[in-house]
């Protein structure tokens, strides 16, 4: 008791004030107990988050799924596989049409070429038994049987001078 009783806090003098600046050293004689219980509260709501985050995706899900129902999961894959079968086999089906379509065009454009070659080699227009070729599957694609119009008489746009 004899050495507290020389001791006396020192008064604050201004070189102490100085270190904190006079709006912020208000604020925080003003509020300063609240501003410590708002931290606190927030440090303690940020750990119980961060602990439930972190207990979820590892404990819940992951092994619940794979303990309760693994039956589940392998019929999954099953009928993802099937799936993929399927669409496979979609897959191959349309790529045969569409080879076979291929195929036809390149046969009726060979058998074009060998018209024009025969059609040339007789000294005809190639150009001419083509469109006739033409006109002959269009005609025959039809079942109506087509009427030529006849053109009506036009009159010129100048003057005949």
């Amino acid at each position: 008791s004899r050495l507290l009783a020389g001791w006396a806090p020192s008064p604050p003098t201004s070189s102490h004030l100085r270190l904190v600046p006079v709006p912020v050293g208000s604020l925080l004689s003003s509020y300063g107990w609240y501003i410590l219980l708002a931290a606190v509260a927030i440090y303690l709501l940020i750990q119980k988050i961060s602990q439930g985050l972190a207990a979820r995706p590892s404990g819940h899900s992951g092994a619940a799924d794979a303990a309760v129902e693994p039956d589940v999961v392998v019929r999954r894959q099953e009928a993802l596989a099937a799936a993929r079968l399927r669409m496979q086999e979609e897959l191959n089906a349309q790529a045969e049409r569409y080879k076979e379509k291929q195929r036809q065009l390149e046969e009726e454009k060979r058998r074009q070429k060998i018209a024009m070659w025969e059609s040339m080699q007789e000294g005809k227009s190639y150009k001419g038994n083509l469109k006739l070729n033409q006109q002959e599957v269009e005609s025959g694609a039809s079942t109506s049987s087509a009427v030529p119009k006849s053109k009506p008489n036009k009159k010129p746009l100048r003057g005949g001078g």
